[in-house]
């Protein structure tokens, strides 16, 4: 950042009309004036994070509170801020390629936790108490067999998605009456390939559709939905047929699950040790008490 430089003018050098015109205010210059400098609340070392990279880097932590949200694109910058001085200091950037796809800077990072942290693979031992401790969180996963008639929308057609709301709760309140049409009314009304099927989507497992769909869907009970499935596509009048709950895993099934997991928790365990370290090294001001 630039220094500022002090101007200093000796007043007897200056002639009357152009003390005049410094003392009196010129109403263009404050149009033109540069605004200070964003306030810092947060700094790392002698670096400040303003409120305006705050600002910026909040679009990456959404959260329903926006302090949530401030404060973690504070944190965010923190660490970067920190990861960035130690590979300066390491001189790191002179010899790092970045992979295909990759940053500079991503690059960088990565060569520095490879290089500074050290994570052990778990035990077997400590898998299978892992294992035996939850294993009612370790099954197959659950899957539902669903049929449905999509009422396309754009998503910012706030007319459309109405429209799209009225007629899902027409067809439902139909369905109601006569719940043996819903092949003949997915054929007619919908506006997803599956109704040449009937709107059969057959056996949907989690992570094979839209997040936001896949969400409501796994919270339905069998038969028809009293309210359409909204999603980004549209609305969904939705009939499920059934609801398999995933067998529980045996251990030569979970054991590579169970290995994975502990392994990135340690490593999670790791960085945060190392980022302490590093906050030690870089003193961090002012993130524990943001405002």
């Amino acid at each position: 950042m630039a220094r500022e430089v002090p101007i200093v003018m000796d007043a007897g050098s200056l002639s009357d009309a152009a003390r005049s015109a410094l003392d009196t205010p010129d109403p263009e210059v404050g149009r033109t004036a540069i605004p200070p400098p964003p306030p810092a609340w947060v700094h790392v070392g002698d670096t400040p994070i303003s409120e305006a990279e705050i600002a910026r880097e909040m679009q990456y932590h959404p959260a329903r509170d926006p302090h949530v949200a401030r404060h973690e694109a504070a944190r965010a910058l923190v660490v970067r801020e920190l990861l960035r001085r130690e590979i300066a200091r390491l001189g790191l950037a002179e010899s790092v390629c970045p992979e295909p796809g990759e940053t500079q800077e991503d690059a960088c990072i990565r060569v520095l936790l490879e290089r500074e942290i050290s994570v052990p693979v778990p035990e077997e031992a400590a898998c299978r108490r892992y294992f035996e401790q939850n294993r009612e969180r370790l099954h197959h996963p659950d899957r539902i067999k669903v049929r449905h008639i999509l009422l396309a929308a754009p998503p910012a057609d706030a007319v459309a998605r109405a429209t799209a709301r009225e007629r899902g709760e027409a067809l439902i309140a139909e369905l109601r009456e006569h719940p043996e049409r819903f092949t003949e009314l997915a054929m007619r009304h919908s506006d997803c390939p599956s109704r040449d099927a009937g709107g059969d989507l057959g056996w949907v497992e989690r992570g094979e559709t839209t997040p936001e769909f896949e969400r409501q869907l796994f919270m339905l009970r069998p038969g028809l939905a009293g309210l359409t499935v909204e999603s980004r596509w549209g609305h969904h009048v939705v009939w499920v047929d059934a609801i398999e709950r995933g067998a529980p895993l045996e251990w030569h099934e979970a054991a590579p699950r169970v290995a994975a997991y502990l392994e990135t928790q340690a490593r999670q365990n790791a960085i945060h040790q190392y980022l302490g370290a590093l906050a030690q090294r870089y003193p961090v001001v002012g993130l524990d008490d943001f405002p």
